[in-house]
């Protein structure tokens, strides 16, 4: 699978990790940046994965910072993408199956890196349900 991810400095040092995981596990990982724990402005970074996701340059998306909560606001700006934000792996199997989530939002500052870890790979597996949810998605993109 081809994944965009991109963070801020606040979550910097997940993204790293997270494309670690990826690239053992044989995805082809797109990394937007940022490029150091240096404090930045997060849309520099999101805006680019999210828009990798929805011009089909990657198949899924994952950016990160501190809570998580601007990332997704900045991702679903970008049309065609539905980003989740997930703190657990609940949120993060729901965003796939209910919402077909095309990019994850991740909050380093909201859970410890195994748990991160444990989400993406979730995420990575979860199928889309396909039910009654897939029209209103159709409506939204639409």
């Amino acid at each position: 699978m081809r994944i965009a991810i991109g963070s801020d400095h606040a979550g910097f040092a997940y993204k790293e990790e997270i494309i670690k995981m990826l690239r053992n596990e044989g995805h082809e990982v797109d990394d937007k940046g940022t490029y150091t724990p240096e404090t930045c402005d997060y849309p520099d970074f999101i805006r680019p994965a999210a828009e990798a996701v929805a011009n089909g340059e990657a198949d899924r998306g994952i950016v990160l910072g501190g809570s998580g909560n601007g990332e997704a606001i900045v991702a679903n700006r970008v049309r065609g993408v539905r980003c989740s934000l997930a703190w657990n792996l609940e949120s993060a199997k729901l965003g796939r199956r209910h919402n077909d989530a095309n990019v994850l939002s991740l909050g380093e500052r909201m859970m410890d890196l195994p748990t991160a870890l444990s989400i993406v790979n979730l995420w990575l597996t979860e199928p889309f349900d396909g039910g009654r949810h897939s029209l209103r998605i159709a409506k939204i993109d639409g």
